[in-house]
């Protein structure tokens, strides 16, 4: 079998570079990219299992990014697991509104989030 794929977008430095160990360290192939436009040219390039998205981003907003994910025949049956930090009630349901599988809200504990990214490559994610 080979080795998932998952394109982590974020633009804080410091929060990717710590899910850039975690996925990583979970045995993952990655790829991160900080800008909306950037992600969407990656998706395009290569594609991958799953999308690590945060909500905000320059550019476009991660809920753009999903639902352009969803709508592309090529790219709908992508894993999207969509972070923030802003995170209540009503960003969920619309994360989850776009298309989203999963959603979380930072700060996250490290194994939770690692176990949520092996749900969602293993099958699962009905979140």
């Amino acid at each position: 079998m080979s080795q998932k794929t998952v394109l982590l977008v974020e633009d804080e430095d410091n929060i990717a570079l710590a899910l850039t160990h975690l996925i990583g360290r979970a045995g993952y192939k990655l790829r991160r990219e900080a800008s909306g436009n950037a992600a969407l040219a990656a998706l395009r390039e290569e594609t991958p299992d799953l999308v690590v998205l945060d909500v905000m981003l320059p550019e476009r907003s991660g809920y753009e990014i999903c639902e352009i994910i969803r709508r592309d025949p090529d790219l709908a049956a992508i894993k999207v697991l969509m972070i923030t930090a802003g995170g209540g009630d009503v960003e969920r349901r619309k994360g989850l509104a776009v298309g989203a599988d999963a959603f979380m809200t930072k700060p996250f504990a490290s194994a939770d989030l690692t176990a949520r990214i092996t749900e969602l490559l293993e099958g699962g994610g009905d979140d």
